[in-house]
């Protein structure tokens, strides 16, 4: 699954940059979702991140649901999918939902 829309093509959704969105996470402001593929995760992933792939996201909704009304950061390889997700977190109602700039690679 490819990352060919990205944050720059969709200007209502927020970035926040990876050193905020760490800041909100240990600050417990905020979940961070990580919509890569499982293989990808165990690669690599930001610690107490939440996994759930893109593809079975609409099916996992549930396990977010508790924090609808929280920060929630969607990341993925480079922020293309995070954006496919966002949309589905915005048309489920979640409202305060962000698109980590860069994606993981920008921890590298």
């Amino acid at each position: 699954m490819g990352c060919a829309v990205t944050r720059a093509d969709r200007v209502d959704i927020e970035p926040v940059s990876p050193c905020d969105a760490s800041a909100l996470y240990t600050e417990k402001k905020a979940v961070i979702v990580d919509a890569r593929e499982d293989s990808e995760w165990n690669e690599q992933h930001i610690p107490g991140a939440i996994c759930i792939p893109l593809d079975q996201l609409n099916v996992r909704l549930s396990e977010l649901k508790q924090y609808k009304n929280r920060p929630v950061i969607m990341q993925c390889k480079s922020g293309g999918r995070t954006v496919k997700a966002l949309d589905i977190l915005k048309s489920t109602g979640f409202k305060h939902i962000y698109n980590m700039d860069g994606g993981i690679i920008s921890l590298e």
